[in-house]
């Protein structure tokens, strides 16, 4: 059975996405020690899973919702839009695809000039949109009510039309083999023919990604250029980008934070 605090700590996350011990122990007034047991019991219970210095919601089926994700580890994806944007000259096509990550890229880009982006995120073509130096081409498709994401065969069939330079694609979930997982099978056919049709095939996720599972295969971490993170946490995948020569790129390395709870 849940104490009344264990219950708030829940509802916090379900509205938030992410939950810290630090804040937690500052808003319940109580140790550090004693909100590492309260989410310690929560994992148990597989209501949260936990990751560095918190614990996430705690589902593999079901994302978080769009508002709560926006406000997940939102330091690490403004970095790792910056270093992604930096891969992507002036005067290129590229697509961007569904996720609060790409649209920290989005932002990123805003100085560029001469780009042509095409997105199944209104998110994104919202970002860009008054900027006359980017021409924006939104994809057509069923729009995901709870994210502004273009879905389904018809997205897909859109995208098909293209072959650009660079893909900026999110994921929901990295598996320690390499496997890119998200929830939905209409958005991964969308991203699957996201990068079958560019050049070069830039992944951006954030190190809280790591931590988490998902039902669906966008496909593998072989399959991209480059890897862009705040910080790679996992070995094997390390060995792995080295192994098919996977551009790793740490926007926020591991040594520059704190030490783990």
């Amino acid at each position: 059975m849940l104490l009344a605090r264990q219950h708030s700590i829940l509802d916090l996350a379900k509205q938030i996405g992410r939950v810290t011990v630090e804040d937690l122990a500052v808003r319940f007034d109580v140790t550090p020690q004693t909100i590492r047991k309260d989410l310690n019991e929560l994992c148990e219970q597989r209501l949260l899973a936990r990751v560095h210095g918190g614990a996430i919601i705690a589902s593999s089926v079901e994302n978080v919702g769009y508002d709560a994700r926006r406000q997940i580890a939102s330091r690490e994806k403004a970095a790792i839009g910056r270093a992604a944007a930096a891969l992507i000259p002036n005067d290129a096509s590229l697509f961007i695809n569904i996720g609060t990550t790409t649209e920290a890229v989005a932002q990123a880009l805003l100085q560029h000039s001469g780009l042509m982006v095409i997105t199944n995120n209104i998110n994104v073509a919202n970002i860009m949109r008054p900027y006359p130096q980017i021409e924006v081409v939104i994809a057509g498709g069923v729009v995901r009510r709870s994210d502004g994401g273009i879905v389904g065969e018809a997205a897909a069939d859109f995208i098909r039309q293209f072959k650009v330079d660079f893909a900026i694609v999110g994921t929901s979930a990295i598996d320690e083999d390499g496997s890119l997982l998200d929830y939905d099978f209409r958005e991964v056919k969308v991203a699957q023919a996201i990068m079958a049709n560019a050049r070069q095939v830039i992944l951006v996720s954030d190190s809280t990604k790591f931590d988490r599972t998902a039902p669906v295969r966008i496909g593998t971490i072989d399959q991209v250029d480059s890897f862009v993170t705040d910080h790679c946490p996992s070995e094997r995948v390390r060995a792995l980008c080295a192994g098919a020569e996977v551009r790793l790129i740490e926007a926020l390395p591991a040594e520059a934070e704190p030490a783990e709870d």
